[in-house]
C-alpha cells in the first residue's frame, strides 16, 4: 500500500470514527417512538401479506403489501386484518387515535362514551377508495369468506325503529344510521355485500356468528323489558344469505350464546337462558336446531338423564361438534348456591376461613373465584340419535383431553384428587389418569400417580405417558389396555440435561405426530426421535443424532396453518419437514430440513445467521415464507422469502431513527470461574467504543441470558429489567452472565458465576473501570443483588427489584397474584434450597441476606411495590429497614398499586430516569438528583417528584 492510500485510509477511518462520535445518546424521551411489528400475515396464496407497524406509545398503521413488495394500501390505525379467502377483500379495524382516546380517559368519559373503532373494507380488484363505517365494535368473516362481512355498530337514538331487513342501511332508522339522537345506545348488525355495497340490517343484535361456509348468518336479539315491539322480536334469527329470508328459531328475551354449528353446517347447537338478566341463578338450557324443525328445542336441561343430581347445563362452556357431526360436547356444573339478597349487609360478618383439609389456600380461592364460578365439566350428547348426556368427568377431575375431530371413542381425564394439599410444597402434583367412554361415559384407570405429561394421539388410540420420575416415555394402547415402553435402548436421556432445581427433571416435550397416529415425535435436548406407538419399531433419530454431535437445538416449526380452529395438532411432513435451529455454541440461529424418508440423512442446513428470526409463517403451497429477523443492532423487520430462503425481500424499515443514536455491540464472554466451570456470558459496548478509555460496567443477571446474543433489545422503559440499550449508549459497559445453580446454595452461585465474570472483565480489559462496578436484578435477580452486597464491596453501586432477603419469612409466605404458597418455590423450583425451613433451617438463613446486612457497604435501590403479586412486598420493607436501621445508604420505591414487574407506563418512564440518575451518580459521579440526597417527604407528594 503506497503513502497515498495509507493516509486515504486513515483519514476514512477518522471520518468514520468521527461519525459515530457524533452520534447523541439515547434519552428518556425517545421510547414511545420505538416501534415494532405486531400482526403479520401471509395470504394462504402467498401473493398478499399484511401487518402492523405499533409505536410504543401512539398511532400504530398497517400495511398490506403484493409478493413484490408493492404497497396496496397502507392504513392508519389499522388494526385485527383480514383477507377474504380468494384474496379479493381486505378488511381492518381501525383504532380511535390515540390523543382522543387521551383525552376522553382526561375527561373521565363513561364506557360507552369513549371512541369507538371504525371498519376499513378495500376491493382488491378494483383498488377504489376503501369504504369507512364509524362506531364499529366488532366484525366477523365467515372461514371461506367470500362475499360477505357482517359488523356491529352502536349508535345512539331516541326513537328507532326495529326494522329487521333493510336492504338501505339508512332505513333501518336515520337517527341510526348517522348516530345523531339522545337517547340509548342501540346497536346494529350490517351485513355487507362486498361486490355491490349493499348492507342489510338487523337492530338490535347482542350476540352474532357466521356458518362456516357463509351461507348463514346466526345472531340474537335481546330485547328491552319496557319496549314491547322489542320484546315481541327478542330471540335468535337464522339470516339465510342465499335466499335473503330470516328465520327464528327460538322466541323470548334472555341471554343466547354459545353458537355452534357442526362442520357440514347442517345442525346448530347454542346455550340460552330465557328469563330476568338480574336473576343471580341462570339455568342454562342447551338447544339444537336443523333446517327441517320449525325452531330449535331443548335437548338438555336439569331434568335431562344423566346430568347429574344438583347439576345443570353449563352457560360458560363452548360447544361443539365432532367433525362427523354426531357427537356434541358441552359443559355440565353444579348448581351454584347464591347470596341471600334481604341480608342487610353491614350486619354480617366478612371473613375468611382457612381451613388445614382444603385442596386450596383460601387465597388462591379467592383469586380464582370468578374462574371456579364459571367453571364446567364436558359431557357429550348424540343430538341425532338420543337425549341422554353422558359426563366425561366431575369436580375431582382438573384436565380432559380430546382429539381435533372428536370422532373417536376415547378421551383422556386427569386427576389430581387427593393430591392437591402437597401443591403448597410441591407444584409438580402426581395425577391419576383415565381413559374415558364417550359412548357410555365410563372410565378405567391407565396410569396412577403420575408425575409427568399425558397426551391422546390424533386418533385416539394411544395415550403418550411421560414419567418425570423414570425419566421416560411410554404408550398405552387404549383400545386393548396394553403399556409399552418407547425407547429401550436408546443411550439418549429425553430429560432436562441442565436441570438444576431440586426437583425432577421435565422432558423436553412432544414434536408431533404421524398423519395415521402411529408414531409420537419427540424431542431430546438437540434431536427429535421417531418413537413408534405400536412397539414394532425401534426408536430412531429423524435427526440422525447430528444436533447432539454438533450442539444444534433441533425443533420442528409448524408453518401450514389450519382454516379450522379447532385443527390444532401438529404433524410432521413425511417428506420435508421444516426445522428451527440454535446453535448453542454459537448462539446462531436458522432452519433446516430433514426427510422422515431417510432414516440415516442429516438435517440439511436452509440457513444459519447471527440473527434470531420470529413471526414465521407460510403460505398454503408452502412456497412463500414471512418471518421477522433481528440481532442486537437491527430492529426485527419482517421479510419475504422463498421457503428455500433463497429470495429474501425485506417489506420493512421500522426504526430508522436509530442510525442517529450512538448504539451498541454484543459479544460473546468466556471465562472459568473459581470452582472450575466454564462460564459465558455478554458483554454489551458503546458503538463509539474506545478500547483506551475507562468505562463504568453494570451487570445485569437472571438465570441464563447468552441465548439471546442476538436478540434486539429496544430503548423503551421496562417493566423491570436494565434497559439495556439505553445505559450502553450512554456510556456503560453492560455485562449478563450465564449463572449456573448447585442445590442448597443459590446465593452462592451468584458470587461464583456474577463475581468472577465481572472480576474476569476487569483483570483482562483495560477499558473496565473496576472502581465503577454497578449490579441491577428483579425478583430472583433482586435476591442475588441483595444477597452479593452481603459478600462483596467490589460493587460501588446496586440496584435490586422485588428482593426476598428473608428466606425464612418468605418460606410462609403467599404469591398474592395466584394465591399460592411460596414453599413450593424454596423446595423445589428457583430458590432451590431443596429441604423445608425445618430440614434446613441454616440453610435458609444462610441464603437470606437480611441476616448479614451489617455487611453491606454499598448504596442500593429497592423498588418494592404494594400490590407486587409475586414477591410480598414486605421482604423489600424487611431490607429497608434493616438497612436504615444500621445507617447504610438506601433507598425504597414503591410504585402505588403497581404490581411485581410494573404495569403502569408512567412508572415505568419514571424509573427509568431514577436508574439512570442512580448509576449516573455512583458510577460516572454526576450530582444526584434531590430525591437521592434529601428524598421526597409525603406531604409533597404529588406535587414534587425529586428529580430535579
Amino acid at each position: 500500500m503506497n503513502n497515498w492510500s495509507k493516509l486515504c485510509l486513515a483519514l476514512s477511518t477518522f471520518i468514520s470514527v468521527q461519525a459515530i462520535a457524533q452520534k447523541p445518546p439515547l434519552n428518556h424521551d425517545v421510547y414511545d417512538s420505538w416501534k415494532s411489528i405486531g400482526t403479520a400475515n401471509l395470504a394462504k396464496s402467498g401473493k398478499l401479506v399484511y401487518y402492523t407497524i405499533t409505536p410504543q406509545e401512539g398511532d400504530a398503521v398497517l400495511e398490506l403489501k403484493d409478493q413484490k413488495n408493492n404497497l396496496l394500501l397502507q392504513v392508519p390505525r389499522g388494526n385485527d386484518g383480514s383477507l377474504t379467502s380468494d384474496d379479493n377483500y381486505f378488511i381492518s379495524a381501525i383504532k380511535p387515535l390515540f390523543s382522543a382516546v387521551r383525552e376522553a380517559k382526561i375527561k373521565k368519559k363513561k364506557p360507552e362514551e369513549m371512541p369507538k373503532d371504525s371498519l376499513l373494507v378495500y376491493n382488491l380488484k378494483s383498488r377504489n377508495t376503501p369504504l369507512k363505517y364509524a362506531d364499529v365494535t366488532s366484525y366477523k368473516l365467515a372461514r371461506n369468506s367470500r362475499e360477505y362481512v357482517a359488523f356491529l355498530a352502536e349508535y345512539k337514538s331516541s326513537n328507532t325503529v326495529d326494522s329487521i331487513s333493510s336492504k338501505d342501511s339508512t332505513t333501518a332508522s336515520a337517527s341510526v344510521a348517522s348516530g345523531k339522537g339522545k337517547g340509548k345506545t342501540k346497536s346494529v348488525l350490517h351485513l355487507l355485500h362486498l361486490p355491490t355495497g349493499d348492507t342489510t340490517n338487523f337492530v338490535g343484535v347482542d350476540q352474532y356468528e357466521w356458518s362456516a361456509d357463509e351461507k348463514q348468518l346466526l345472531f340474537s336479539k335481546k330485547g328491552e323489558e319496557k319496549d314491547s315491539i322489542s320484546v315481541q322480536n327478542a330471540g335468535l334469527y337464522i339470516y339465510s344469505v342465499a335466499d335473503q329470508s330470516l328465520k327464528k328459531i327460538s322466541q323470548g328475551r334472555g341471554s343466547y350464546k354459545q353458537f355452534s354449528f357442526s362442520e357440514d353446517q347442517s345442525q346448530l347447537s347454542f346455550v340460552a337462558f330465557k328469563g330476568d338478566e338480574k336473576t343471580l341463578s341462570k339455568e342454562y338450557k342447551l338447544y339444537y336446531y336443523t333446517d327441517v324443525q320449525d325452531s330449535a328445542r331443548v335437548i338438555g336441561e336439569q331434568t335431562t338423564s344423566g346430568v347429574p343430581q344438583n347439576w345443570w347445563v353449563s352457560g360458560d362452556a363452548k360447544l361443539h361438534f365432532s367433525a362427523d357431526g354426531q357427537k356434541l360436547y358441552l359443559g355440565l356444573a353444579p348448581i351454584p348456591r347464591v347470596k341471600d339478597t334481604t341480608l342487610v349487609e353491614f350486619e354480617h360478618a366478612k371473613l375468611d376461613i382457612w381451613h388445614w383439609k382444603d385442596d386450596y389456600l383460601q387465597p388462591q380461592q379467592l383469586v380464582n373465584l370468578k374462574r371456579d364460578q364459571t367453571k364446567s365439566f364436558p359431557a357429550v350428547i348424540y343430538p341425532q340419535s338420543g337425549a341422554s348426556i353422558i359426563p366425561l368427568s366431575d369436580d375431582t377431575f382438573n384436565r380432559v383431553i380430546t382429539t381435533d375431530t372428536g370422532n373417536e371413542e376415547w378421551v383422556l381425564v386427569t386427576s389430581d384428587f387427593g393430591n392437591r394439599i402437597s401443591s403448597q410444597w410441591d407444584i409438580a402434583t402426581a395425577s391419576n389418569i383415565y381413559k374415558v367412554s364417550t359412548k357410555t361415559g365410563q372410565n378405567k384407570l391407565i396410569a396412577a400417580d403420575l408425575s409427568g405429561q399425558v397426551y391422546l394421539s390424533p386418533n385416539a388410540e394411544y395415550a403418550v405417558l411421560f414419567d418425570r420420575a423414570t425419566g421416560t416415555w411410554s404408550s398405552y394402547d387404549l383400545i386393548n389396555d396394553l403399556k409399552k415402553p418407547l425407547h429401550e435402548g436408546v443411550a439418549v436421556s429425553f430429560v432436562d440435561e441442565e436441570n438444576d432445581v431440586p426437583a425432577l427433571p421435565g422432558a423436553y416435550g412432544v414434536a408431533g405426530w404421524s398423519r395415521d397416529g402411529k408414531t409420537v415425535y419427540i424431542n431430546d435436548r438437540y434431536d427429535i426421535w421417531a418413537l413408534d406407538l405400536v412397539g414394532q419399531k425401534k426408536a430412531y433419530s429423524i435427526t440422525n443424532g447430528f444436533g447432539r454431535a454438533h450442539k444444534i437445538t433441533f425443533r420442528a416449526q409448524e408453518l401450514a396453518r389450519e382454516d379450522n380452529p379447532r385443527y390444532r395438532t401438529t404433524y410432521l411432513s413425511d417428506k420435508e419437514q421444516f426445522l428451527t435451529a440454535f446453535n448453542e455454541t454459537t448462539k446462531e440461529n436458522g432452519f433446516y430440513t430433514v426427510n422422515l424418508g431417510k432414516r440415516t440423512a442429516d438435517p440439511k442446513m436452509i440457513v444459519m445467521q447471527p440473527k434470531t428470526f420470529r413471526k414465521v409463517v407460510a403460505d398454503a403451497n408452502m412456497s412463500q415464507v414471512i418471518y421477522t429477523k433481528e440481532d442486537y443492532q437491527h430492529s426485527p423487520d419482517l421479510y419475504m422469502n422463498s421457503i428455500k430462503m433463497d429470495q429474501e425481500r425485506r417489506l420493512t424499515d421500522i426504526n430508522t431513527q436509530q442510525a442517529g443514536y450512538n448504539w451498541g455491540t454484543a459479544e460473546l464472554v468466556h471465562w472459568t470461574t473459581p470452582n472450575g466451570h466454564d462460564a459465558t456470558g455478554i458483554l454489551y459496548k458503546p458503538e463509539d467504543f474506545d478500547p483506551n478509555k475507562k468505562y463504568p460496567i453494570i451487570a445485569y443477571f437472571y438465570e441464563k441470558l447468552s441465548q439471546g446474543l442476538y436478540t434486539y433489545q429496544a430503548p423503551a422503559p421496562t417493566p423491570s429489567r436494565l434497559n439495556i440499550p439505553y445505559f450502553v449508549s450512554n456510556g456503560y459497559l453492560v455485562f449478563a452472565p450465564d449463572i449456573a445453580y448447585e442445590t442448597g446454595y443459590p446465593g452462592q452461585a451468584a458470587e461464583e458465576y456474577i463475581n468472577s465474570g465481572m472480576q474476569h472483565l476487569a483483570r483482562t480489559n483495560s477499558f473496565v473501570d473496576s472502581t465503577k462496578m454497578g449490579i441491577q436484578g428483579q425478583s430472583w435477580g433482586g435476591y442475588q443483588v441483595a444477597h452479593l452486597i452481603t459478600r462483596t464491596n467490589m460493587y460501588a453501586a446496586a440496584w435490586t427489584g422485588a428482593p426476598v432477603v428473608n428466606m425464612t419469612s418468605a418460606y410462609g409466605g403467599i404469591r398474592w397474584g395466584s394465591g399460592m404458597s411460596r414453599q413450593f418455590q424454596y423446595e423445589n423450583t428457583q430458590s432451590r434450597i431443596g429441604q423445608n425451613l425445618w430440614e434446613a433451617r441454616d440453610l435458609y438463613i444462610e441464603n437470606s441476606p437480611l441476616f448479614f446486612m451489617n455487611r453491606v457497604n454499598t448504596p442500593v435501590v429497592i423498588m418494592h411495590n404494594d400490590q407486587d403479586g409475586a414477591v410480598p412486598w414486605y421482604q423489600g420493607i424487611e431490607m429497608f429497614t434493616a438497612l436504615r436501621r444500621l445507617q447504610k445508604p438506601v433507598w425504597l420505591l414503591n410504585y402505588n398499586g403497581d404490581d411485581h414487574n410494573l404495569i403502569l407506563r408512567q412508572n415505568r418512564k419514571d424509573i427509568q430516569i431514577r436508574e439512570a440518575q442512580f448509576f449516573d451518580h455512583f458510577l460516572k459521579g454526576k450530582p444526584a438528583p434531590v430525591w437521592i440526597t434529601s428524598g421526597v417527604p409525603a406531604i409533597h407528594k404529588g406535587i414534587d417528584w425529586g428529580l430535579q
